[in-house]
């Protein structure tokens, strides 16, 4: 009984980091007119200290041997328009290759009932056909590739998939802005967002005063716009995203830590990247490549992060309890408000925090 009553205690705790008052006019339609022009929020976890700062500023936090550590993952053009046999449209967002099943993806379907199991979807031009093999909830289809090249049809059809909280089509300002600079690999259906901050020039500044960037790759899912919807948040279940750790990227994380140099995951992304891998390696920082469900929730002891970059979160996402876990519930309780009280902007296009 007593088991049992510490559990309840514990969920209805992690309910209420999950809630909390965010006016709608907050959540950020359009980037900032250039990426570090956003404003920076900076937490020192030990003190509670915060300081409203300017992104473009954030070398000040940072010093000689910090490692900068982003995911250079790609946002794919991944929402493509199709046509069913009798004519009707539907909506499919291409999510990921289906691991080991051959010319299958995982894809999104709006609306789902147009997409049956045995239904053949074409698009307009019949550049592409696929077939839908089996369904799933909340929309999700497995589909094959029955005729044409997926790749050629995205880049020549397919748009980008802004998140549901952005009440735009997207334009050609998006399709550069959702898009981080140093993106390289194609397979994300959503931005890395804590790395929309960083131009060109902010990264020239940062590598020249000593804080070298590493790169690594967890191509982001579904899950990141998935709420958490069961009552207690512990038993949320995250999507699959595949992520992958070079042995150069890591010996540069073990040496950056041997010479008292900082690693600093740039989002919530790279944090679940860095944790996967410590996870494989006995909590150690080496190679490591996989599929993961990684999920932080509070309390949690982190392996290979000591400082992180992240945008503002929506409530009820999982990616409010893993900057919970690393920040401190109270702490970030406390930021939150502040962050609303003085109209920071939240979610992909928002503004930013640094936690240290």
């Amino acid at each position: 009984m007593a088991g049992r009553v510490a559990q309840e205690a514990d969920a209805a705790r992690l309910m209420r980091m999950l809630d909390y008052e965010l006016p709608g006019e907050l959540i950020a339609q359009h980037p900032a007119a250039r990426r570090e022009d956003s404003k920076l929020l900076v937490a020192e976890r030990s003190t509670g200290t915060l300081h409203d700062a300017r992104f473009a500023g954030i070398g000040r936090w940072l010093r000689p041997g910090d490692v900068l550590v982003v995911n250079e993952t790609r946002v794919r053009p991944a929402r493509l328009m199709m046509r069913r046999s009798t004519g009707g449209r539907l909506e499919l967002l291409f999510v990921r290759p289906e691991p080991g099943a051959g010319e299958c993806w995982r894809v999104l379907a709006k609306p789902a009932k147009h997409a049956a199991v045995g239904a053949r979807l074409a698009t307009a031009d019949g550049s592409l056909a696929i077939v839908v093999v089996s369904a799933g909830d909340q929309g999700e289809r497995v589909v094959r590739i029955a005729g044409g090249a997926l790749d050629a049809t995205l880049r020549a059809q397919g748009e980008v998939p802004l998140p549901p909280y952005i009440h735009h089509a997207p334009t050609a300002e998006d399709i550069v802005r959702y898009q981080t600079v140093y993106a390289r690999v194609d397979g994300a259906v959503a931005a890395p967002t804590a790395g929309l901050h960083f131009s060109e020039a902010l990264l020239a500044a940062l590598e020249a005063s000593g804080v070298r960037r590493i790169a690594l790759t967890l191509h982001v899912g579904l899950g990141t716009f998935r709420p958490i919807t069961v009552d207690d948040p512990r038993e949320h279940r995250m999507e699959e995203e595949w992520f992958e750790v070079s042995e150069a990227a890591a010996a540069a994380m073990r040496k950056a830590r041997e010479r008292g140099g900082r690693i600093v995951a740039v989002g919530t992304t790279t944090v679940r990247a860095l944790e996967s891998m410590a996870d494989a390696n006995a909590g150690g920082i080496a190679a490591a490549s996989s599929w993961t469900r990684k999920y932080i929730v509070p309390p949690y002891r982190f392996q290979a992060v000591d400082a992180l970059v992240t945008n503002f979160h929506l409530p009820r996402t999982t990616l409010l309890l893993l900057v919970a876990a690393f920040a401190g519930e109270a702490r970030l309780r406390e930021a939150y408000a502040h962050a609303v009280a003085e109209r920071y902007r939240f979610y992909s296009y928002g503004d930013a925090m640094l936690v240290m």
